[in-house]
């Protein structure tokens, strides 16, 4: 710090330099996701008549001034459903979009290889950008919106005990009830649920976009859901922009055990089960008083010897459970990319997309695709699910 120059000062110029990054990011990545598909499919080669190319333009212009505002007002502090669907559908529309328009312009190239003049070789890349668009953003839609179909995997679990080998585990996960109404998907995803004869049910977190009070009626069906043994869930990150210890008393509330860095033991017949559950691993952060993983509190006095299943919200959190001999662990939060490619992003922050992988000698993890969706209303190559899982002794 310069001579003279006091600590309150140099605090709201930090907070004016990290703002004006901020803003500086954010103004490039929408320039990039708007003007690619403004370049490919209106400017570039296409020489269209100039009502076409400036209507076009006016029009993305007005989409990308509007955006940002929309999805502040959406999912800022005073959040509204309204510009929220808005802005959440026009992101996923822009980025199919943009993906495909990048692929536009190698296609492009490929007919300029081929001798296809000008401007016929941009139409064709923009007649096939647009169809392709067109299909992929009426299918994802189509997947988002469905009631999941069950995936079905038996998982073997060396020190599970002989009268729990054919335990039937559901995981659900990421259900995001948000700005679009989803109660009856909600009611229609409970019936597949208890469809499945489940002993023990598991909520891994996300369950919503916004306070108790605002999706309450999307919720509700969660207290039908039925298990022979246990209905248990855990927090999620989005809990903790939405009321996190509110959501935890609410689905106590339903009749569903909420595994606040807590466990339970389930038994049939001689045979025994920690269930487990851990905050998720943005919790510590969030200001919510008491709310962090804290995996030595979720299993003090567990007994040793058996095995434990444990339920966190994302499969970043392995390590732990891999350092506390979990047996398995159960996870969503990666919604399986849900918007190709944003599957590559993902694996840049999470050690698994989807699926069962092992860790370390004992712990496996089993990571879900999600039953939801989170912002855009579309699945595009990263179909939701229902897992039932079908645990079995070596």
């Amino acid at each position: 710090m310069s001579v003279g120059e006091s600590p309150v000062e140099a605090r709201p110029r930090r907070r004016a330099s990290r703002a004006l990054r901020f803003t500086s990011i954010l103004v490039a990545v929408l320039l990039l996701l708007f003007g690619v598909p403004w370049w490919t499919l209106i400017a570039g080669g296409n020489d269209w008549p100039t009502p076409v190319l400036v209507t076009g333009t006016i029009v993305v212009a007005v989409v990308f001034v509007a955006f940002p505002f929309l999805m502040f007002a959406g999912h800022g502090r005073n959040h509204h459903d309204v510009p929220a669907k808005i802005a959440d559908t026009t992101l996923g529309v822009v980025w199919v979009l943009f993906v495909w328009s990048i692929l536009g312009q190698l296609l492009t190239a490929v007919l300029w290889l081929a001798g296809v003049g000008d401007p016929a070789r941009y139409r064709i890349a923009t007649v096939v950008v647009t169809l392709i668009a067109l299909v992929l953003l009426l299918w994802g839609y189509a997947e988002a919106m469905r009631v999941p179909r069950v995936r079905r995997l038996d998982v073997r679990l060396p020190r599970l005990g002989r009268d729990l080998d054919g335990l039937r585990l559901v995981l659900i996960t990421d259900t995001h009830y948000g700005p679009i109404e989803r109660s009856r998907w909600s009611r229609g995803v409970t019936e597949v649920i208890n469809g499945l004869d489940p002993d023990i049910v598991a909520h891994t977190g996300d369950i919503a976009d916004g306070e108790v009070s605002e999706r309450r009626d999307q919720a509700a069906p969660l207290a039908d859901v039925r298990a022979a043994l246990a209905r248990v869930y855990v927090t999620g990150n989005h809990e903790y922009f939405s009321g996190a210890q509110r959501w935890v008393e609410h689905m106590a509330s339903l009749g569903w055990e909420a595994l606040h860095n807590r466990h339970l033991v389930v038994t049939r017949g001689a045979s025994s089960l920690v269930i487990a559950g851990v905050d998720d691993r943005t919790a510590a952060g969030s200001g919510v008083p008491g709310h962090h993983a804290d995996h030595e509190a979720a299993l003090e006095g567990a007994d040793p010897t058996l095995p434990i299943l444990l339920l966190a919200h994302q499969p970043a959190q392995i390590q732990g459970a891999v350092a506390h001999g979990v047996d398995l662990q159960i996870s969503g939060h990666t919604h399986g990319g849900q918007m190709w490619p944003f599957h590559y992003l993902v694996r840049l922050d999470q050690p698994v997309l989807q699926g069962l992988s092992h860790h370390g000698d004992r712990t496996l993890l089993y990571t879900s695709r999600g039953t939801g969706f989170w912002g855009p209303p579309f699945r595009v190559f990263a179909p939701s699910e229902i897992t039932l899982l079908t645990l079995r002794t070596a």
